[in-house]
């Protein structure tokens, strides 16, 4: 009963904090660059600090030191919205790769897109891979992070679905390290299931890796250290 009100709690609030930090960012569209981006950093950061608040959910990280002093491409796995907000916490300049979907979405979707993500239409098979390897060159020279969930979708707490090649491919062409990040936030904000967990969540990132061979080798290497974290998470191990 109290983890349901919390979780009440939790969406009311972040539900009115987003309409008003969408509304402000609208504001900022003569502005540079640089102040969208202090945008969408204030909102997930706020974001993170209501739900430790409401619902006790707060996170650990594990491996700051092998974060790259250069842009490079994130692939992580993906269990809910919540690695969403915390990469905001940690890296100062990301562009995700999202479903061009979330743009339609009135007022929070105006306000998402001013952020400088990459919207693809995962119908579009080749041409979207396209569009991800020009415009996810183009963030990456201008100082970017590009996050790329391969899985193309969330899974349960303890499990990794099949890895993509486009997060490899883009730092290949880019010529741009491969950041390997696992996290077991299904555990405590499990998909389809409104209710937050308390706990402390766990974001690991591994050591950055080179882009050199092909594709296919970069993603087994990330995917691999991937899944070996995870397994290796408190609570997801349970799972397995």
């Amino acid at each position: 009963m109290i983890q349901t009100l919390r979780s009440g709690i939790f969406y009311i609030g972040f539900t009115l904090w987003t309409l008003v930090w969408a509304f402000f960012t609208l504001l900022t569209i003569p502005m540079p660059l640089s102040a969208r981006v202090w945008s969408s950093r204030l909102w997930a950061r706020t974001a993170v600090l209501w739900l430790r608040l409401s619902c006790g959910l707060s996170y650990q990280v594990t491996g700051l030191e092998n974060i790259p002093d250069t842009p490079c491409v994130i692939v992580a796995n993906h269990q809910s919205a919540l690695e969403t907000l915390l990469l905001w916490c940690i890296f100062p300049r990301l562009s995700y790769v999202l479903k061009q979907e979330l743009f339609r979405i009135p007022i929070i979707g105006w306000g998402l897109r001013l952020a400088w993500p990459i919207g693809i239409d995962r119908s579009a098979g080749r041409q979207a891979l396209v569009q991800v390897m020009e415009e996810g060159k183009l963030r990456l020279a201008a100082g970017f992070n590009v996050v790329i969930f391969p899985e193309g979708t969330r899974y349960p707490c303890g499990e990794v679905g099949p890895f993509s090649s486009t997060a490899a491919g883009l730092a290949l062409r880019a010529k741009v390290p491969l950041l390997p990040i696992a996290v077991n936030s299904g555990c405590y904000w499990a998909r389809n299931n409104w209710r937050k967990k308390p706990g402390k969540m766990d974001l690991w990132i591994g050591p950055a890796f080179a882009p050199y061979g092909k594709s296919s080798t970069l993603t087994e290497q990330a995917e691999s250290w991937i899944r070996n974290a995870v397994r290796q998470m408190p609570g997801a191990a349970s799972k397995q």
